[in-house]
């Protein structure tokens, strides 16, 4: 009994020394957490997506609080939240923020299965980050959408799906956040964050091969061929051709969709423009034949009174011989 009881004093004891000092350790060592921050992160939407560049919300949290102590909030931005919880921050921390242009996620690339045929069978990991590590695909092309869903799975707002048509990417503008995550998951590259647009509208080449034209026409019969006509027909400067591949710059374009007929390929695509209006018709114009001269009628012509001097009876004319014969006669 008494060995027990010392073992239990003894351990009461250490227990109690320990706990002492992880509390003075604790004091000594503690960080007062800014309470801005806590404030903050209940504002942030909490999708740990991401996109803002930070690990997740708490880190955002911090990062604002940080940037607010230094004067500026220049380049931290929650793309899901938007302007409007961006807002709500900004009043929390006493600051301002530049309304930044809303964006969304841009697949380009548009070689469908009727544009891109199948040369080749992938048997392994139906993920695009393992095929891409084995081969350049099911394609020719080494550059286009590899199919296989990494976009969609990165998504956490249901905002990219496939088509079952056509094997490609589609996004929602509706659900998309422009959190960036399905443009890490790809490891083509092929997607893009772009301004949104004025009722969204935009004009962008959708073709990231950088192939000479003629081997990225084989591959694709829609890939963007480097040719330079649309960098010309921009009035704008907001193309430019590098590495035999066309690319628009979304701060220059001005939407005027000159290049999107310049493009022989059909490479650059227009997106939530209505569609043109159909030419009205020309009026119809009456001919009417002229009959030919056989069959024209001749109109009787007016008759025009003449006053032509009336002769005198004959019995009343006057002849020379018979006047002299009166004067002899007399």
């Amino acid at each position: 009994m008494d060995f027990i009881l010392t073992a239990v004093i003894v351990l009461g004891a250490i227990a109690l020394i320990a706990a002492v000092g992880l509390f003075a350790a604790a004091k000594k060592f503690q960080v007062d957490e800014d309470p801005r921050i806590a404030k903050v992160g209940e504002v942030l939407p909490g999708a740990n997506c991401g996109g803002c560049g930070f690990p997740g919300c708490s880190a955002m949290a911090e990062a604002l609080v940080k940037g607010a102590d230094k004067g500026s909030l220049e380049g931290l931005s929650c793309p899901v939240g938007g302007a409007k919880v961006m807002g709500e921050v900004a009043g929390i921390l006493g600051m301002t923020i530049e309304e930044t242009e809303p964006k969304v996620a841009v697949v380009r690339c548009n070689g469908c299965k009727d544009y891109r045929p199948t040369t080749a069978h992938y048997d392994g990991l139906k993920t695009c980050a393992a095929m891409n590590l084995c081969s350049a695909g099911e394609t020719g092309c080494g550059y286009g959408c590899l199919g296989c869903g990494d976009c969609v799975a990165a998504c956490q707002f249901g905002a990219i799906a496939l088509d079952e048509e056509t094997g490609l990417p589609y996004v929602n503008e509706e659900k998309c956040t422009a959190c960036g995550a399905c443009v890490k998951a790809c490891p083509r590259h092929i997607i893009e964050l772009r301004k949104k647009g004025i009722k969204g509208r935009r004009v962008y080449v959708s073709c990231v091969n950088k192939d000479k034209g003629a081997v990225a026409r084989k591959a694709c019969s829609s890939a963007c061929i480097g040719c330079g006509k649309c960098e010309k027909e921009c009035k704008f400067g907001a193309i430019t051709v590098v590495d035999n591949l066309s690319y628009i710059d979304w701060t220059k374009c001005r939407l005027c969709k000159k290049c999107v007929a310049a493009c022989p390929t059909g490479a650059i695509v227009a997106v939530n423009f209505p569609a043109p209006k159909p030419a009205a018709p020309k009026p119809e114009t009456q001919i009417v034949a002229e009959k030919p001269q056989s069959q024209v009628k001749a109109e009787p012509q007016a008759k025009v009174a003449v006053d032509q001097p009336q002769k005198k009876p004959v019995a009343e004319q006057s002849h020379p011989q018979v006047e002299q014969r009166k004067e002899e006669q007399a």
